[in-house]
């Protein structure tokens, strides 16, 4: 581990000595993540991209994306955009970003099954926003806005969210 880390414990998310209560997935920590098991996946994995409601809230940071009313997220694992981002119209079964409430106007996109998804190993782990304290996510990790504007601007591309 280096200093740069997001470190995933049961005692919360650590990232350059701060550490930061979460949320996790209804299913806990899971080894073995399949598609709609609500488990957050275990080990160790990169930022991979920023995304942002323009709309809502300012740039966050020079690599950060917007995302639109037509973005959304494939949760198909027989379809062959499976775990990346599309864009409406869509056949397939998708999860959309552009929400209407506030969980994904800043959302850090995980490299978990990205860019090469194996079909039913889990999309969509993101780190975003949480719906209050204790709610549990779908797989993803959550934290407080105020936290989650903190983790954007100390991590980067790249940095590493080992998850234990």
């Amino acid at each position: 581990m280096t200093p740069g880390d997001m470190v995933l414990t049961p005692a919360g998310l650590r990232l350059r000595g701060r550490r930061v209560p979460c949320a996790i997935g209804r299913g806990g920590v899971v080894a073995a993540k399949r598609e709609g098991d609500g488990g957050t996946p275990a080990g160790t994995h990169r930022v991979a991209g920023l995304l942002y409601r323009a709309d809502r809230i300012a740039r966050p940071a020079p690599w950060a994306v917007p995302i639109g009313p037509r973005d959304l997220w494939c949760d198909d694992p027989g379809h062959a955009r499976y775990n990346h981002r599309v864009r409406a119209p869509f056949a397939a079964s998708a999860e959309r970003l552009f929400r209407a409430d506030r969980l994904y106007d800043l959302v850090l996109v995980i490299d978990w099954n990205w860019p090469d998804a194996v079909p039913g190993r889990g999309s969509a782990i993101f780190l975003h926003r949480w719906r209050r304290p204790g709610i549990p996510t779908e797989g993803c990790v959550a934290v407080a806005p105020g936290d989650l504007r903190w983790l954007v601007r100390h991590a980067g591309p790249g940095t590493r969210l080992i998850v234990r």
